[in-house]
C-alpha cells in the first residue's frame, strides 16, 4: 500500500511540475506554438503585436543584465517632446513612461559554460524558454507554489541583456518570432558594444581592442566577427587586432555561484571550477603571480602552504577575479609583437559593468607596472583605455525602435516587474543540492529536446536575490535597485512569500 501511495504522489508531483510526460527529441519552438496541453504553449495567432501599452521584455542569465536595464532606465539623450537628440539630454528620462519586465535565469546560469560542455543546443533551448516567459502570462508566486498565476503581461519588444545569449540565440529568437507571426524587434548587446567601441577609433587608426566575455561568448567569436565585419563595412582603413579573454568564473562569482566563490571557505574546495594552477582553460601562471597582485588576505585566495610558496591556488573574491582576467588579457597583447596598443576594452558580459571602477583601476595599475625598473605593459596600451559598456548603445537602439514604430508608452517606470528562475523542486527529474540549486554535473549534463519545467520563474524577493546581489545592486545600480525594492515591497505578487522580509 505504501508503495502504491508513493507511485501516486510521484505521478501527481510529476504532472504538476511538468504539465505532461517528458518526451524525447521535442523541439521547444514547436511545443510553444502547437502543443496546447503544454505549460509552454502560447496562442501566437492572437498575440497583441505592436501594442504600445505593453511593457518591454529584457532577459539575462542572472542579475548581470540589470546593468543593461540600469543604463536604459537612466538614459537621457533626447528631448522628450520633439524626440530629437539633445547633447546633454533634457533632464527627463527618455524611458520614464515605459515599464519593463526583467527575467534573470539564475537557475541555469552561467550561460557562458554551456559551449565548453558541448551543450550549445541545450543553451538555445533555455534561451527560447526565456523568450516564452516574456511573451507569455505564467509565473509562480513562490518556488514552493504548485500552481502558476496567469496575470503577467506580454511584451512589445525584446532586449537580450546577455552577450552569450545574443551570440548563440539572437538569430534563433528572430526565426522563432517569424514562425510565430509575432512582429517584434529583438535587440542584442553585441552589435551595440561593437558600434560603441568603433565610435572611439579614428578611421585610419591602428588599434587593438580587448573583449572581456564569458567562455561561451568568446567561443562563439561573436564579438570578433562583428568587430571585423563592422570595421570593414564602415570603411575603416587602420589595422584592427582583437584580443578576447574568456572570463571563466567571473560572472558566476559575481552571482555567488558556489562553483566559483564561497564566502565562508577557508581552504581549497573540491567543487571549485574557476581559475587555478590545474585548470588549463583558466590557468593561474605562478611565474607572474606578482603581476596579478592578488589580495591574499581574509581568504580572498584559497591555497595550501604559505603565500611565499602557495599550492593548489583558487580565487575567492571578485577583486581577484578582476585582477586575474585583466592581467591575462594584457599578457596576450604583450606577447603579440605585431599588436598595436590596446585602445579600448569591451565589457562583453553584462555582469562586468558592476565592476567598471575595479577594471579601470587595474588597467591603470598595469600601465604603471614595472619589473626591474622596466614598464611591462605600457608600450602595448594607451594611457586611458576606453571601457565600453554595450548597454549604452543598446539604449540608443531601443529608443530609435520605439520612436520609429510609434511604440512609446504612457505608463510608468515604477510598474516594472522583476523575475528570477529557481530550480523546480517539484520536478522529480531535477537533481539539486542542499541549497536547492542544480548540481553542476546535472546542470550541464542535461540533453536538449526533453521539454519540461526545469525551473519556476518567480518574482524577485529578498531571499531569492541573496545578500551579495542586494549589496551589489544597491551600491552599483541604485536607481534600478529602487525599482526592484518598489516591486518587492508594494506589488501584491510578492506578498505570498512566507516569512520573507521586505527590502528596506
Amino acid at each position: 500500500m505504501r508503495t502504491v501511495r508513493h507511485i501516486i504522489v510521484f505521478a501527481f508531483c510529476f504532472l504538476v511540475a511538468c504539465g505532461e510526460p517528458v518526451v524525447k527529441n521535442q523541439n521547444i519552438a514547436e511545443v510553444i506554438l502547437k502543443d496546447t496541453s503544454s505549460y509552454f504553449y502560447i496562442d501566437a495567432a492572437n498575440y497583441p503585436s505592436s501594442n504600445n501599452s505593453l511593457p518591454i521584455g529584457i532577459f539575462d542569465s542572472g542579475t548581470g543584465g540589470l546593468t543593461v536595464l540600469d543604463a536604459i532606465v537612466k538614459f537621457d539623450k533626447h528631448n522628450n517632446i520633439s524626440g530629437e537628440i539633445a547633447v546633454s539630454g533634457d533632464g527627463v528620462l527618455d524611458f520614464q513612461k515605459e515599464s519593463f519586465i526583467y527575467l534573470g535565469d539564475m537557475a541555469n546560469m552561467p550561460y557562458g559554460q554551456y559551449s565548453s560542455h558541448g551543450k550549445t543546443e541545450l543553451l538555445k533551448e533555455h534561451i527560447i524558454k526565456d523568450v516564452q516567459f516574456l511573451l507569455g502570462n505564467k509565473y509562480y508566486g513562490t518556488p514552493a507554489s504548485l500552481h502558476y498565476a496567469t496575470d503577467k503581461s506580454p511584451v512589445k519588444a525584446l532586449v537580450i541583456a546577455c552577450n552569450t545569449a545574443t551570440a548563440y540565440g539572437k538569430e534563433d529568437i528572430e526565426k522563432f518570432l517569424t514562425k510565430a507571426g509575432i512582429d517584434m524587434k529583438v535587440i542584442g548587446v553585441i552589435g551595440a558594444g561593437v558600434r560603441g567601441s568603433l565610435s572611439k577609433i579614428k578611421q585610419d587608426e591602428d588599434v587593438s581592442v580587448g573583449v572581456l566575455a564569458t567562455f561561451g561568448t568568446v567561443s562563439s567569436n561573436g564579438y570578433l566577427n562583428e568587430l571585423q565585419s563592422t570595421h570593414k563595412k564602415l570603411n575603416y582603413t587602420g589595422k584592427l587586432k582583437v584580443f578576447q579573454q574568456a572570463g571563466i568564473g567571473w560572472a558566476g562569482a559575481i552571482d555567488g555561484t558556489k562553483e566559483y566563490i564561497a564566502s565562508n571557505a577557508t581552504n581549497p574546495r573540491d567543487e571549485y571550477k574557476g581559475p587555478s594552477i590545474r585548470n588549463n582553460e583558466a590557468l593561474i601562471d605562478t611565474s607572474i603571480l606578482q603581476r596579478y597582485n592578488f589580495d591574499w588576505t581574509d581568504n580572498n585566495m584559497l591555497f595550501d602552504g604559505a603565500t611565499s610558496n602557495p599550492r593548489n591556488i583558487q580565487i575567492n573574491s571578485i577583486y581577484n577575479y578582476t585582477s586575474y582576467h585583466i592581467v591575462s588579457l594584457l599578457e596576450q597583447v604583450i606577447h603579440d609583437e605585431q599588436a598595436p596598443p590596446l585602445k579600448s576594452v569591451i565589457l562583453g558580459c553584462t555582469h562586468y559593468p558592476f565592476y567598471t571602477d575595479q577594471i579601470r583601476t587595474k588597467l591603470n595599475e598595469l600601465y604603471n607596472y614595472r619589473e626591474n625598473g622596466e614598464f611591462i605593459y605600457r608600450d602595448k596600451m594607451v594611457e586611458n583605455i576606453d571601457i565600453i559598456d554595450p548597454a549604452v548603445n543598446t539604449s540608443k537602439e531601443l529608443y530609435n525602435y520605439l520612436k520609429s514604430d510609434f511604440l512609446f508608452n504612457e505608463s510608468d517606470l515604477s510598474k516594472s516587474e522583476f523575475y528570477i528562475s529557481k530550480a523546480n523542486r517539484d520536478n522529480p527529474n531535477n537533481q539539486v543540492n542542499e541549497d536547492g540549486n542544480f548540481i553542476y554535473e546535472y546542470k550541464y549534463g542535461r540533453n536538449v529536446g526533453y521539454i519540461q519545467e526545469y525551473v519556476k520563474r518567480v518574482p524577485f524577493s529578498k531571499s531569492n536575490l541573496g545578500h551579495g546581489a542586494i549589496e551589489m545592486l544597491s551600491n552599483n545600480a541604485p536607481f534600478t535597485f529602487e525599482l526592484i525594492k518598489k516591486f518587492i515591497n508594494e506589488n501584491p505578487k510578492t506578498e505570498a512569500f512566507p516569512g520573507s522580509e521586505k527590502l528596506n
